[in-house]
């Protein structure tokens, strides 16, 4: 089974290796289905970029969903996306 791939900000990461990932149960993945999350699933989140010259290369990692337990202020997000250690890379690294 292929994992889902989801939008994310990696600008707005909870921690080094979590990022935020949905304020409610569903989120549409890039090729339009509607994923429902749990914690445990594994998906790929990803994040809009180019290369220096100014060609699409997609930042991406893979990761394991997991329930929201930071405080402050992303206390907003249900879900988050706990990255594995390949850590986010471009697309065309991966």
């Amino acid at each position: 089974m292929t994992k889902p791939m989801l939008y994310v900000d990696f600008n707005e990461m909870l921690e080094p290796d979590l990022a935020l990932l949905s304020t409610s149960d569903t989120k549409t993945a890039s090729n339009g289905a509607l994923v429902t999350l749990e914690a445990g699933q594994e998906v790929t989140v990803y994040m809009d970029d180019i290369d220096e010259h100014g060609n699409s290369d997609n930042l991406v990692a893979t990761g394991i969903v997991e329930a929201n337990k930071t405080g402050g202020w992303g206390t907003h997000v249900k879900w988050c996306c706990r990255i594995d250690a390949n850590g986010i890379l471009h697309q065309s690294k991966r």
